[in-house]
């Protein structure tokens, strides 16, 4: 009687085990991170506000910081609504491209932070270079840009 039981419990087990099938591969939150901000530059290039709404919060602050002429630091925010707009205006004849140089992602639960270097280039000629910082939240399941703050000069720029 104990082996007929043993077996049948056995049986339960293989049976329940299968019915579950395997397991969902787990996908990198850094590569799900980064696939954000690509997506995010993607639409940027394509002047497509529909592609950079996609990945970007409901709320989300953009923010700037750099040096002047005169050597002082300079700080500040622009509406999200007036980015979409000064970026899809751009005219044909203005070709710009912000090139990736570098990612270094960090992610802890449901954030996560990006430190994405760049160079900005306009009509063919280089224009200045800096750093992307992005807070993204991951969303149930979708890691979406909170916030945004990015160096901007000249200084230290394609460096050898």
């Amino acid at each position: 009687m104990k082996i007929v039981f043993s077996l049948a419990f056995f049986c339960l087990l293989c049976i329940n085990g299968n019915a579950q099938g395997p397991n969902p591969p787990e996908i990198d939150a850094h590569e799900q991170v980064k696939q954000a901000i690509e997506t995010f530059f993607d639409g940027f290039h394509k002047q497509d506000s529909s592609i950079i709404k996609s990945t970007v919060a409901d709320r989300v602050v953009l923010q700037t910081t750099g040096k002047d002429q005169e050597g002082k630091t300079r700080f500040r925010e622009e509406e999200f609504s007036k980015f979409l707009t000064s970026i899809c205006s751009i005219p044909d004849s203005i070709k710009f491209e912000e090139k990736l140089t570098s990612f270094s992602i960090q992610v802890d639960r449901t954030m996560a932070n990006a430190w994405v270097g760049y160079e900005f280039w306009l009509n063919d000629e280089f224009s200045h270079c800096g750093i992307n910082s992005f807070q993204l939240v991951d969303f149930d399941g979708e890691w979406k840009i909170i916030y945004l703050i990015d160096t901007r000069g000249r200084a230290g720029c394609m460096e050898e």
